[in-house]
């Protein structure tokens, strides 16, 4: 601070400064003398940014451009000055790096800021420690001092200054969910105004259904978000991962991301994902298809001893039978769903119900278009060793033995199995989703991949227990043929059948490696999904 006469203290990071002639001093200078500070107590040490801030005059400050030193926690200095940073604002951020610097060497690096952020419940999406640090380190060393953390975060209010005023239509200072409706609408995201609400309310601390430039700034400050195409991009997408089951709702996307190709490499990345989570479980999926078709009340076996009696019939490859097809089937799949959902969709915007009915329709159009291909995974899963020499001849000995209708067998339960499961499926999605964002309204606005990946992982297997007599009903009338003297059966009578011989319990067959594989599919999916996105140049 620049002056001869001590200036008076107020609220703001900055300085008043006399008209009188003016010499450098500084608080290194402490041991010569320090400016007293009349009418008013001194600050007290460890207040403020470092051990105390100077109480200045924001109006002179802001007039004449003052800058002050100040001592951040470690010893680093840095520079304060006031471009809209309050004191409050500028201890909040010294307290802050303190907290995060868990060695306290005066840095913090990108697993402390992941530690630190966690601790406080501001859950981020991935890699955002990594963008934190990248765009803050001017000095390239991986890490963040305190001057570098203090101008990553006032650079970044600056951004999301223009971002509250670009919503903030009529200029009172406050958004409502029509300007969050109409900024996404102006993007190429129609949404309804029930979802516009969902989204002000996760940031609507005060319960006014208004957000304030406060709310607005606190909620965004650790998401490196350059503009709304990114704040937009985040709300709008769910995690396509595959594990293993059918997908239920498609994503969506706007205009500009189908023009610039956003489309096809997010459903690549998706159907890759897929791929490697498929044939990195397909152990457990051939026992699940296995004990669902041969499985009996008498059978004493479990996991393990089904395991060791595949490979003692085939060797260790016979784990994997039917992998090959079950893969082959995801992108047609995935993209006859899309299309189906954009066409009963027809680009309106669709609330959750009708995101149910239209995604159950498009999933029943795709499973009707490639269900022969279930019905040759199940076949080609369940073989013997030296029964099929591949995919076509397995479809040619369908086709002379049984008869073009043989490729639809178990069709009737696969369609009527995909009401509960997508019903209860985004049911119970929609509620965790929601659940969270109520309970984290102080934190980030994005739940994060992995909070959105538990959420549907909970949904999915509420789903599965929902609908998994049908789906066992379907394996087994896919599979008539290949049971040896097994006669054609009508799926009342295949239900009945099975609750007599086998009791209720006979219904859940083979459940048990089916849930298995679900925390090891929902892992692979995630690393490959995530690392597919970079590759691609998908996201941020």
């Amino acid at each position: 601070v620049t002056t001869a006469t001590p200036p008076r203290p107020s609220a703001s990071c900055g300085a008043s400064v006399s008209r009188e002639p003016q010499r450098r001093w500084t608080w290194a200078d402490r041991s010569v003398s320090e400016p007293p500070v009349p009418d008013q107590k001194r600050p007290a040490a460890g207040l403020g940014c470092g051990r105390f801030l100077l109480r200045l005059s924001r109006k002179n400050a802001r007039r004449r451009g003052i800058v002050a030193d100040v001592l951040p926690p470690g010893g680093t200095r840095a520079r304060c000055m006031d471009g809209g940073v309050d004191p409050e604002r500028q201890r909040r951020w010294a307290e802050l790096f303190e907290q995060l610097d868990l060695n306290k060497d005066g840095r913090v690096d990108v697993n402390e800021l992941r530690i630190g952020l966690a601790a406080r419940g501001l859950l981020s999406h991935s890699s955002v420690e990594e963008q934190i640090v990248r765009a803050g380190d001017t000095n390239a060393d991986g890490q963040l001092d305190f001057e570098e953390f203090t101008q990553y975060l006032r650079a970044h209010e600056k951004r999301l200054h223009l971002m509250f005023h670009s919503l903030d239509r009529n200029n009172d200072g406050e958004i409502d969910v029509g300007e969050i409706q109409h900024a996404l609408h102006t993007l190429g995201i129609d949404i309804t105004l029930e979802e516009a609400a969902r989204i002000l309310q996760s940031m609507d601390r005060d319960s006014t259904m208004t957000i304030d430039w406060n709310e607005w700034r606190d909620h965004f400050l650790f998401n490196p978000l350059h503009n709304m195409e990114d704040v937009a991009q985040y709300w709008k997408h769910s995690v396509m991962l595959d594990i293993g089951e059918q997908l239920t709702v498609p994503d969506e996307f706007s205009e500009r991301e189908r023009s610039a190709g956003f489309v096809w490499r997010q459903l690549m990345a998706g159907a890759v994902a897929g791929s490697v989570s498929r044939t990195g479980t397909a152990p457990l999926d051939r026992l699940k298809v296995f004990l669902q078709v041969h499985g009996s009340r008498s059978d004493k076996g479990n996991v393990l001893s089904g395991l060791r009696a595949m490979v003692k019939e085939g060797g260790p490859a016979a784990l994997w039978r039917g992998n090959g097809i079950n893969v082959l089937k995801i992108a047609p799949e995935t993209a006859i769903k899309f299309l189906a959902y954009e066409q009963v969709k027809d680009g309106a915007p669709l609330r959750v119900q009708e995101r149910f009915v239209a995604g159950s329709l498009a999933g029943a159009t795709a499973q009707t278009i490639i269900y022969p291909m279930e019905v040759l995974k199940t076949r080609l899963t369940l073989r013997k060793t030296g029964q099929y020499s591949g995919v076509a001849d397995c479809a040619k000995q369908i086709l002379v033995k049984e008869g073009v209708r043989a490729f639809y067998k178990g069709y009737v339960p696969n369609i009527l199995g995909i009401i509960p499961y997508a019903g209860i499926d985004l049911a119970v999605y929609e509620t965790l989703k929601n659940s969270w964002l109520q309970r984290h309204r102080d934190g980030s606005a994005d739940p994060g991949v992995l909070v959105l990946v538990g959420c549907g992982t909970v949904s999915s297997t509420c789903g599965q227990l929902a609908s998994y007599p049908l789906a066992l009903i379907r394996t087994r009338m896919q599979a008539q043929a290949s049971v040896k003297g097994a006669p054609p059966v009508s799926m009342a009578t295949l239900f009945r059948s099975i609750v007599v011989q086998e009791g209720v319990m006979g219904l859940y067959r083979g459940i048990a490696p089916n849930f298995l594989k679900v925390i090891p599919a929902v892992s692979i999916s995630y690393v490959v999904y995530e690392h597919m996105r970079k590759v691609l140049g998908v996201g941020s």
